[in-house]
């Protein structure tokens, strides 16, 4: 058996400003929550190697990874897979941006498996990546609403 999610959600902001957000990845600490730091191994392209740290879960345990992704800006797409897989056996993610009257609309796909050995099954973690990704979401819509609503407030040059 192997896991999948799909998450959405809208954003009330333009699609440039989302894209601008969500893909400047070494702003990742201060837009996700779970993340505690993220450090950019290289760079080719529109394809980036990163090391990803989140803070310590219940048990005191820092888990910590290298993905790699690839941003195509004209296709609104993002494809990232893990490098380093820990307890997964795989894991591929997309990140696809839609436009919308109403906003931008930002959905992400993960299709993973599990270890053998892992510590957890494809169920439980299908249901985590689930609860985790809407709670993710919901927060980085906050905060893309947040800026939009600043800029769109500011007072204009002079």
């Amino acid at each position: 058996m192997a896991g999948h999610t799909e998450n959405s959600i809208t954003v009330d902001a333009p699609l440039d400003l989302v894209w601008d957000i969500t893909n400047d990845i070494e702003n990742w600490p201060r837009l996700f929550t779970e993340y505690s730091s993220l450090e950019v191994l290289s760079r080719d392209g529109d394809t980036t190697a990163f090391r990803l740290t989140m803070y310590p879960d219940d048990n005191g345990k820092v888990w910590s990874w290298v993905s790699e992704r690839t941003v195509d800006r004209a296709n609104r797409t993002v494809r990232a897979r893990r490098v380093e897989t820990g307890p997964f056996a795989h894991m591929n993610i997309l990140w696809e941006y839609t436009e919308l009257p109403g906003g931008t609309q930002m959905r992400w796909t993960q299709d993973f498996a599990m270890k053998p050995d892992a510590p957890v099954d494809d169920e439980w973690m299908t249901d985590n990546i689930n609860r985790n990704s809407r709670t993710q979401m919901a927060l980085i819509r906050d905060r893309i609403e947040q800026v939009a609503r600043d800029r769109q407030n500011a007072p204009l040059p002079r």
